[in-house]
């Protein structure tokens, strides 16, 4: 018999390896309950494959265990590594349940169910459990996960698996994380729901690890010692999540078998012409769907050994989150920020395009747009890059407004005067008047283009005084330098224009009283 084929490729989720984006993506967005939703459902794929992983892995704990009860002697080394790595997954894999559970007790209540989260966009559960003065665990989770890293990475001697498991289960920190360690970085304000799929995601690469450490001792023990009665075809796909209009890829290949033999594999009763054994096909459709067919070769006798296989995979829609930073409204004339994300994709090969204004890019995933007119809307259409072709992923329409009026204000020291009473050396300490928007939300200075103020003499008579800018004339401040306590003035007509380049007179008057 020949060598076992080693597993080359990883048969999980491209969506998978890239789900750190997306998470760490919604940390800066007001995360809509269909996004959510969206997390529990990348969850439960997450679940499934870890279990799938678990039983192959199971089978070959069973299939040593029986060898090693045959001839001790000879497969003992092999099969004590194996159960070496299946304490330390296991163990690392109960921590991740544990912190599940913990999170979302923190969030539902003692009667929490992890595959029923009621409150999925809780920020704080996390944030607790995780990075808690003294009782966190997101360093111990951390350290952790090093350590299991770096006892698998010395058990593989394939270096393209050892670079897999590297970056699975990778501890650093990106630039952007602003000076944060791995689990503020990782954990920080981050939605229930999202959190779970996080760590259900570490859990997957816990599994996977392991079963490529398993696949690697398999390989030191002789074929016809551990596999020679127990041939079996497999499918390894390139992803089993495959966005609607993209590419299926897998390849089918029969362990335990004579290398130098290519086996001959049919898919629908059609015979597949490849010979690495690649099968590819055109998703057009969603849904699930099972990838069916069986492969044949002959054995050392040259019998023809025929094995079946399936292999479930799903077509998922194309889908995309574009966020204003603000609000659900865009303001004509202003730089709006945006923030856009498609799950399971770089930031860097998502862009946005836009109509009804124009865009510009600040960093990846990040854009400033500016709206032409208020009063319709912007259109907005995120594109990825997959597999070398452009694909939309959304399309996303706002409502464009007039930016709001502002409010005026005299500037004391660091403060915002609005009206009411003042002290008399503040009040001749103001050199004139500003106006803004500063509503806890939108932050925007406007320029004070004229002002009139009403003086009222003795007598009770009004006496008007216009400046034609923003600071108050000379007129305007020998009148305030002559007010006595109690005495009162207003400051009306106010002209402001903003970064719209839209000029307003704004309602109302402030009244000022000389304390």
């Amino acid at each position: 018999m020949g060598k076992i084929i080693k597993k080359k490729i990883s048969p999980r989720q491209k969506m998978i390896n890239l789900m750190y984006v997306v998470l760490m993506a919604m940390l800066a967005l007001n995360v809509s309950s269909d996004v959510l939703k969206g997390f529990v459902l990348v969850d439960e794929k997450l679940a499934l494959s870890t279990q799938n992983s678990a039983r192959v892995n199971a089978e070959v704990y069973k299939r040593l265990e029986q060898q090693y009860k045959d001839n001790p002697a000879k497969v003992g080394v092999w099969y004590d590594k194996a159960r070496t790595v299946r304490n330390m997954a296991d163990t690392l894999y109960n921590m991740l349940d544990e912190l599940k559970l913990s999170i979302v007790r923190k969030s539902d209540g003692k009667d929490a169910d992890v595959r029923n989260i009621r409150n999925k966009e809780d920020l704080e559960a996390a944030t607790q459990v995780m990075l808690a003065p003294g009782t966190g665990r997101g360093e111990v989770l951390r350290k952790a996960i090093e350590h299991y890293r770096e006892r698998i990475v010395d058990m593989l001697a394939d270096e393209a698996q050892r670079g897999l498991v590297k970056s699975n289960l990778n501890t650093d920190v990106p630039t952007e994380a602003m000076g944060k360690n791995w689990q503020e970085y990782m954990f920080e304000s981050m939605p229930t729901a999202a959190a779970v799929t996080l760590l259900t995601k570490l859990q997957n690469d816990v599994r996977y690890a392991e079963g490529q450490v398993l696949h690697d001792l398999v390989t030191n023990v002789d074929v016809k010692d551990i596999r020679v009665n127990r041939l079996n075809a497999y499918v390894i796909p390139n992803s089993r999540t495959v966005v609607q209009g993209g590419k299926f890829s897998a390849q089918i290949i029969m362990a335990a078998v004579d290398t130098t033999r290519k086996p001959v594999i049919y898919i629908g009763g059609q015979e597949i012409n490849n010979s690495d054994g690649v099968y590819e096909t055109i998703c057009n459709r969603t849904g699930d769907f099972t990838l069916k067919g069986f492969i044949e070769m002959l054995n050392g006798e040259g019998q023809t050994v025929r094995r079946e296989f399936e292999q479930p995979y799903t077509v998922v829609a194309p889908s995309a989150t574009l966020s204003a930073d603000i609000m659900n409204v865009l303001y004509a004339g202003y730089e709006n920020p945006l923030s856009v994300s498609v799950p399971g994709v770089a930031a860097g090969q998502v862009s946005l395009s836009m109509t009804g204004g124009t865009l510009r890019q600040i960093s990846a995933g990040h854009y400033v747009a500016v709206p032409a007119t208020a009063g319709g809307t912007a259109e907005f259409t995120v594109t990825a890059r997959q597999e070398g072709r452009n694909q939309v992923m959304g399309k996303f329409s706002y409502r464009v407004r007039r930016l709001p009026d502002p409010t005026a204000y005299l500037p004391v020291g660091d403060n915002r005067f609005q009206g009411g009473k003042i002290g008399k050396q503040q009040l001749m300490a103001a050199v004139g008047i500003g106006a803004a928007i500063d509503d806890g939300l939108l932050n925007i200075p406007f320029r004070v283009k004229g002002f009139e103020t009403v003086f009222f003499d003795n007598l009770g008579n009004a006496v008007p005084e216009v400046s034609g800018g923003s600071d108050f004339t000379e007129r305007q401040k020998a009148m305030m330098r002559g007010l006595s306590r109690g005495r009162r003035f207003f400051i009306t007509k106010i002209r402001a224009q903003g970064p719209d380049g839209v000029e307003r007179t704004l309602n109302g008057a402030m009244e000022v009283i000389v304390n």
